[in-house]
Formats: C-alpha cells, sequence, structure tokens
C-alpha cells in the first residue's frame, strides 16, 4: 500500500499552478541571481527583501517578454478585429502571482525561492498594490482583462496611469483617515514606458468655422505619455496590453506667454498639466462635477482614440500598404467597449476626428461611430449618473459641445418624426437637461452613440430597460442587452485558495481553471463523506490562518472556529453595513440577556472604504467601530462575539478575507445593487451567502437553487409598492422591540458615552431619509440570520450547502461574460490558439479559429 502524498508532493503533481522540472528551477534560479547581482546589488548580504521582489519580478518577467512581443506580432500578420475597453478604472492588485500562475510558472518559482532560502509569501507581500479603481467597475475592468487574454481575443485595455491610487485607509481613534497612495514611489517592475508613442491632447480654445469645414484653435496642449502592462493569458502565451496614459507638460508649456522673469513661476506650472493623472477619484457611485475629473475623462479619451486610428491606419491583412485610409470597415476592424459613461466623451471625439479631421460626411461618420461603440450601465442611483454642466464642456471642449449639439438635434428629430407634439418625451430623451444649471445627460449621450447598451446583470437589465432608460428602450428594444458579470478564476481560485482549488482538480481533473462551467460535476460528491470532510478542512486551515493575520494586525483573539460572518465592499448607505451593525447589537444584547443560553460564536469582519466627502458613510465605519469596542471588551461576551472593522481594505487583502469566509453578507436594498462580484468570489471559495434579490444574487439563487442561500427582505416589487404607500421607520422601531433597544442604546451614547450625540445624524437619517429602508428589513434579516446560525451547528449539513454552491459557481466567470460580449456585441470569435513560446518556432501555432484570425 503506498504512503499518502504529503501536501508538497500532492502539489506537484497538480499542473494548474505549473509543473516543476528541475530544468526550469535552475533556470529561474539564475535568472533571480542575475537581476540581483546586475542591476540590483552585488552583495547578496546587503540586499533588502525589496531587492529579492524585484529580482523575482524582473525573472518572471523575462519569460513574459518574448510571449509578449510574439503576441503583437501574431496581431499584426493576423490582422484580426480589436477589443478597445475603455475603463478610467483599472483595479488590478498585485501582478507577481498571477503572472506566474498564468504562465505556469508559479510551483517551478516557489521551489527555486525555497531553494535560494527565500519565502515566497514575504516576497509577495512587498508589492504594492496597483489600487487605480474605487471598487467593482475597476476590479471587473481587470477580470475582463484576464478574460480576453485567456479567450485569445486581441485585446486592449485603455485608461490612466494615476500616479496616486484609492487612498490608503486608516482607522484612528474608529474615524477614517485617507492617505495618498503612493503606490510607484519604488518603481513598477510590470510597467515600460513608451515614449515613442506620444500623443498630443487639446483643452480650451475656440472653434473657427469656414469653407472646408470646424477647426478648434488656440489649444493648450498636454501630452499622453503610455505606459504599457502586460496581460497574460492562463496558459496560452497570448499577453495582451493594458495601456495607461500618464500627463506630461510639453516643453514650451506656459514659457511663451511668460516674461524671460517669470521663467521659474512658468516651470513651476507645468504641474497644472501634469495634475491630469495624478490622482484617482475616490468616488464609487457618485458623480463629482469637477473640472479636473472631466479633463481626465477626456485625456483617455482623446489619446486611445488617436492610438486606436492610427493602428487602424498602420495594418491591412494581406497588403503591403502602410494605411488604410478608407474607413468603411472601422467597425469591422475596432469594436470600443465603454466601462460606464467616465470614457463618454469618446463619442463626440471620435465624430470630430471623422469629421474634421478626415473630412468624412456627417451621416458616414455617425453611422462608423454607432456601429463602434458599446455601453455598459454599472448603477441606477441617480447620483452616480455623470451630468456635466454645459458651461464647463464649452469652456475646455467647445467644438465637442458643438458636436454634442448637433447629435441632440438629429435625434430630436427623430423621436419628434415618430412622436409629434409629445413634448415631454422629447424633454425626457435629450441629451440636454433643461432647468437650472444646463446638463449634458451622459448616459443618454452614450446610448444614442452605442449600437449596444447592457447591464450587469439579469434584474439589473431589466431595470435598466423598465424604468431608467424606458423611453430609449421602447424606441430601440434590440439594443439593450444584459451581460451578467463575472470573476476571473484564476485569481479568484486559484492563487487566492490554492487548497480548495487543488481539491477541485483532484475531483473533476483540471480542465475546469479554463471552463468554470465543469464546477457542476462536483454536484456527485455532495454525498461523498470524504469530500465533505476535505472541504471542510481546507476551509478551516484558511480560517486558522486569517485569524493568525488578524491577531497580529489588530491585537484581537479570534476563535477559528467561530462563524467568519463577513462583509466587505464600499461603504454606502445602500450596501447597509448599518442594518449588519444592528444585526450585532442585537446579539450583544441577547447574549449579556442570557449569557448561558447556547450561541454560536460569531467573528464579524466590516472592511471598506469611505468616499473622503461622503459624511454619512464615514460616520458608519465610527458607528462600526464603536460597537466594536463595547463588544470586544465586555468580558460577558467573551469569545462568542467578536467584531472588526478591516483597515483599508483592498484586492490583497480580499485575496485573504475570502477564502476564510463562512458568511457572506451581500445586503443591499432590492433594485440598487447593479450586480455585485464579491458575491460570486465568496461563492465559488465556498462561503454561504446571506442576502437580498438583488443584483446577480437573483442568478446565484438560481443556479444554486434558493434553498441553499439565505434569501431575506423586500423584493424589487416590494420596494416600489413601499415607496408608493410611503416608507414610515417609526412604525418599524415601535413594533420591533429588538430593533428598538439597539437603536435607543445608539441615540443615548451607550457605544459613545464621552460624545452621546456622537451619532445624532445616523440616528435622524434611519427616521427620516433612509432611501434604502434599512428598519424594513431589520426583522427578516434577524431571523433570517437565525436559521444561518441554526445550519452553522451541522458541520456536514453545512458543508454539503457549501459544495452546492460551489458547485454552481461555474456561470460566474469572467471567461463567460467575455465570450457573451464577444459574440452579441463585438462580433469576433474567442479562439484557443497557443501561440508558440518563445523558445518554440513561430510557424507552430495551432490556430483552431474561423477564418483563420486571432479574434
Amino acid at each position: 500500500m503506498s504512503r499518502p502524498l504529503s501536501d508538497q508532493e500532492r502539489r506537484k503533481q497538480i499542473s494548474i499552478r505549473g509543473i516543476v522540472g528541475a530544468e526550469s528551477v535552475a533556470e529561474l534560479k539564475r535568472g533571480f541571481n542575475r537581476h540581483l547581482h546586475f542591476t540590483l546589488v552585488k552583495d547578496r548580504n546587503v540586499a533588502t527583501p525589496r531587492d529579492y521582489y524585484f529580482a523575482l519580478a524582473h525573472t518572471v518577467r523575462d519569460h513574459l517578454v518574448g510571449r509578449w512581443i510574439r503576441t503583437q506580432q501574431y496581431y499584426y500578420e493576423k490582422d484580426p478585429k480589436r477589443i478597445y475597453y475603455l475603463s478610467l478604472e483599472f483595479y488590478m492588485g498585485r501582478t507577481l502571482q498571477n503572472t506566474m500562475i498564468n504562465l505556469g510558472l508559479q510551483n517551478a518559482c516557489d521551489e527555486a525561492v525555497y531553494q535560494l532560502g527565500l519565502d515566497m509569501e514575504e516576497l509577495e507581500e512587498i508589492e504594492e498594490d496597483a489600487g487605480l479603481g474605487n471598487g467593482g467597475l475597476g476590479r471587473l475592468a481587470a477580470c475582463f482583462l484576464d478574460s480576453m487574454a485567456t479567450l485569445g481575443l486581441a485585446a486592449y485595455g485603455y485608461g490612466i496611469r494615476y500616479e496616486y491610487g484609492i487612498f490608503n485607509q486608516k482607522i484612528r481613534d474608529g474615524w477614517q483617515v485617507e492617505e495618498a497612495d503612493d503606490w510607484l514611489r519604488h518603481g513598477n517592475p510590470w510597467e515600460k514606458a513608451r515614449p515613442e508613442y506620444m500623443l498630443p491632447v487639446h483643452f480650451y480654445g475656440r472653434v473657427e468655422h469656414s469653407a472646408t469645414g470646424a477647426k478648434w484653435i488656440d489649444t493648450q496642449v498636454v501630452l499622453a505619455l503610455p505606459y504599457d502592462t502586460p496581460v497574460p493569458g492562463y496558459m496560452n502565451n497570448t499577453v495582451n496590453t493594458m495601456r495607461l496614459w500618464s500627463a506630461r507638460a510639453p516643453n514650451d508649456f506656459n514659457l511663451r506667454d511668460f516674461n524671460v522673469g517669470d521663467y521659474i513661476q512658468a516651470v513651476l506650472d507645468r504641474n497644472l498639466a501634469e495634475n491630469i493623472s495624478r490622482v484617482l477619484y475616490p468616488n464609487d457611485n457618485f458623480f463629482e462635477g469637477k473640472e479636473l475629473r472631466l479633463k481626465q475623462e477626456y485625456f483617455v479619451v482623446a489619446a486611445t482614440l488617436q492610438d486606436i486610428i492610427r493602428r487602424f491606419k498602420a495594418s491591412k491583412f494581406g497588403s503591403t500598404d502602410t494605411v488604410r485610409t478608407v474607413f468603411d470597415s472601422f467597425p469591422d476592424q475596432v469594436a470600443i467597449q465603454l466601462n460606464d459613461t467616465h470614457p463618454a466623451m469618446a463619442i463626440p471625439e471620435l465624430m470630430r476626428i471623422f469629421v474634421d479631421i478626415e473630412k468624412l460626411p456627417w451621416d458616414k461618420a455617425w453611422d462608423l461611430t454607432k456601429r463602434t461603440f458599446a455601453y455598459t450601465n454599472h448603477t441606477v442611483l441617480p447620483e452616480a449618473l455623470e451630468r456635466w454642466p454645459v458651461d464647463l464642456v464649452e469652456k475646455l471642449l467647445p467644438r465637442h459641445l458643438q458636436i454634442i449639439y448637433e447629435i441632440n438635434q438629429r435625434h430630436l428629430d427623430h423621436i419628434a418624426s415618430l412622436f409629434p407634439n409629445d413634448v415631454d418625451r422629447l424633454r425626457r430623451m435629450s441629451l440636454i437637461e433643461e432647468g437650472g444649471t444646463k446638463r449634458i445627460n451622459m448616459a443618454h449621450l452614450c446610448i444614442v452613440g452605442s449600437h449596444a447598451v447592457n447591464g450587469v446583470a439579469k434584474i439589473h437589465s431589466e431595470i435598466v430597460k423598465t424604468q431608467v432608460f424606458e423611453d430609449f428602450a421602447e424606441l430601440e428594444p434590440e439594443k439593450f442587452q444584459n451581460k451578467t458579470n463575472g470573476i476571473t478564476p484564476r485569481r479568484w481560485l486559484l492563487l487566492c485558495n490554492p487548497g480548495l482549488a487543488e481539491l477541485i482538480a483532484e475531483k473533476i481533473g483540471e480542465d475546469y481553471v479554463r471552463d468554470l462551467s465543469q464546477l457542476t460535476k462536483l454536484h456527485e460528491f455532495v454525498d461523498d463523506d470524504l469530500f465533505i470532510r476535505e472541504v471542510a478542512k481546507v476551509k478551516q486551515e484558511n480560517k486558522v490562518k486569517f485569524a493568525l493575520y488578524l491577531e497580529k494586525e489588530y491585537k484581537v483573539k479570534i476563535n477559528p472556529s467561530s462563524m467568519f460572518d463577513v462583509h466587505v465592499k464600499r461603504i454606502h448607505e445602500y450596501k447597509r453595513q448599518l442594518m449588519n451593525c444592528l444585526h450585532i447589537i442585537t446579539m450583544y444584547n441577547r447574549i449579556r440577556r442570557d449569557p448561558a443560553k447556547l450561541f454560536v460564536p460569531r467573528t464579524v469582519i466590516i472592511g471598506g472604504k469611505a468616499a473622503p466627502g461622503y459624511h454619512m458613510a464615514k460616520m458608519i465605519i465610527k458607528l462600526i467601530n464603536a460597537v466594536a469596542q463595547v463588544v470586544n471588551n465586555d468580558p460577558m461576551v467573551g469569545s462568542k462575539l467578536k467584531v472588526i472593522f478591516l483597515e483599508n481594505y483592498r484586492v490583497s487583502l480580499a485575496e485573504k478575507v475570502i477564502p476564510a469566509t463562512d458568511l457572506s453578507e451581500q445586503i443591499s436594498t432590492a433594485g440598487t445593487e447593479a450586480s455585485g462580484t464579491g458575491n460570486m468570489k465568496f461563492m465559488l471559495n465556498g462561503a454561504l451567502t446571506i442576502g437580498t434579490m438583488d443584483g446577480a444574487n437573483v442568478e446565484m439563487a438560481e443556479e444554486a437553487g434558493e434553498e441553499n442561500l439565505f434569501i431575506f427582505g423586500m423584493r424589487v416589487e416590494d420596494v416600489t409598492e413601499l415607496d408608493r404607500k410611503g416608507y414610515n421607520a417609526q412604525l418599524y422601531y415601535d413594533r420591533l422591540p429588538e430593533l428598538k433597544q439597539a437603536v435607543d442604546q445608539i441615540k443615548s451614547g451607550f457605544f459613545s458615552p464621552k460624545e452621546p450625540n456622537l451619532f445624532n445624524d445616523v440616528i435622524n437619517m434611519l427616521f427620516h431619509h433612509d432611501r434604502f429602508k434599512v428598519f424594513a428589513d431589520y426583522e427578516a434579516y434577524v431571523k433570517c440570520q437565525e436559521k444561518v446560525s441554526e445550519l452553522y451547528l451541522n458541520s456536514k449539513a453545512w458543508t454539503k450547502m457549501v459544495i452546492r454552491n460551489i458547485a454552481a459557481a461555474g456561470k460566474f466567470s469572467s471567461d463567460r461574460t467575455i465570450k457573451e460580449y464577444a459574440r452579441d456585441i463585438w462580433h469576433v470569435q474567442p479562439s484557443d490558439l497557443k501561440i508558440p513560446a518563445p523558445n518554440e518556432p513561430r510557424d507552430t501555432a495551432q490556430d483552431k479559429t474561423p477564418n483563420g484570425t486571432a479574434a
């Protein structure tokens, strides 16, 4: 009988993280030592952990570069249709481990680093997160780039290289304090500056009309310097590009306007231009109409479109011509996806290029533009929808305002011809909102200027069609689609939860990493006692590891066998962290009321950032920390209940907490969360969901069966009915003694004895201005939480439900989402081509794609 394999030996047998060969390990060690010696330090004895990280990063990057060049050569030769994903946010997180996994180097690197006497986890922790996003929208863009490369699409991500990403959150005395995220201070080994592709971007100036057309003149120029980051697909040698623009002042910036004596000031003023790419606006689901933000939005759009047109003109398959001069085929060669309305100025900008520069007739230009663009809507919250003041656009982009007016005039003429005398409809559908400050409705511009509009979950797409943009959907129903969001299983399973990833691979094989729908095979093992025990063991190991992390960081002793109840996402009233907080207080009161009663121990973990100007969100953070202070220090409670507020929640912290979670909190008011993707990450990693029928929760319940989620509370129609009747918070307060007690404790200063009135604003909002109806769902939420505790007592039944959830998570791969975009919006074909590795002859590519194109 053979002896059981050790974990390390088992890992070596499974190739989802790469196969270990002595040759590859030796090669990696040579590369590491070479980089350490030549580019960093001569004497290894004085090397710091950061030196070791950079040596490893450069060694792994060496394996990327050849594949990156090969991929771009292949696209140049085949000239496929190219996909351009325009986003003001790319929340990439860390790159090292993801790259090792996608290149199949993880196990070999682990072994090489071990042989060098170093600690891989310690090296990985040194890398800064690339936090160039706020939350869901930016992280979705990052997952999509991974999937587009894995599916062999000729795709490019375009955005801004913010010098400062999303702020670092510090919690001081329970309050959020923001610190600048200087993520580039030690350099970034993954990017390559491309000054040869620097481009001018124009602002301000005026428009001159003549017989030859319109000319935008007397502008101020800012240069856009591109930085390219390679995006590797999973084990297919495809490496796509994310190109981020950095703003640079031209050398003569302002110098012409100054006397010689003002030379110093003129040089200092260069900062004004370069501020454009200085910092990410830290707002999530909130529109901030600042001039600098509009500059950012136009800057990325103007540079990107010049780049797209240069690439379109330069490549023509089967021809030696260097330039395509005819634009008829533009939509057949170019697809541009607008990630929300932030890059909406791309629509008038492409029209300006076609009409003013390329001299195309308006109707032809408009037809090409509409066929090129598609728009993804990410929110239905009114305060999140972008509406730019006309005066600001006129000052900053005078020609674009004229073009938007022209688009609007033709659009309204069309509506008037279909609905004569319906003035109200014209007002509702106009791109320009009158009344008070005249504003441009950017969502309307995106809808009118695109051939496809999609929401990001079934329920959200339905709300977009039937409520938010009802008039537009009635006019062009075929334009509106649903594309339910997804997550990349490479980062959100292989990377963050290797124990579970390998356990699944042992049971159903390794192909599920590329085809997550294969997880349904796990249904066969729902009653397999050994598998149930193994799944529970992996979860427990993850919890022990995270409990040690929490103890180290927060000096709070955590019971690893308590239920890890986790609520991590941006802090916003609609996400209802307040309802969770009321439940914590209710549990606390129950324990104090009857200390001898059996109580399922819980560790409640809440994390997330509040926009710096969002007063209520910051008050919510303070309240959670004040409650934690009381609960964690009450000897009557002991280890039955602990509350942790996770400081500085970000991608790399998500990778730690998600695999350790038992219960995932997805409790937004029905009809407010467009989709959510955190919910999918928790499901895939073996957490059970407590949630409302909102966003993608609805489809998760569809896939797993509603009985395998803890669904509670009002549905969309209930919320609508309550709005119709009028929501009265006082009624719930008067009727529910436990709710009353919790609210009274907050109000009386029980959690803030030194400042009894500290939370008056929170209480006032809950009673008089709560658009998200916390009290209305409180009772159902608490009852549902009781069911959660009851099931948790039965470890086997809990784990069986976990397995059913993992088996049902296949739909929520971003690979599936991108295949749907490719088929229904971009009209391209994913490819399972494996481009030859740099050490293989170039002509060995196996192209299995129709028409012999890479996309």
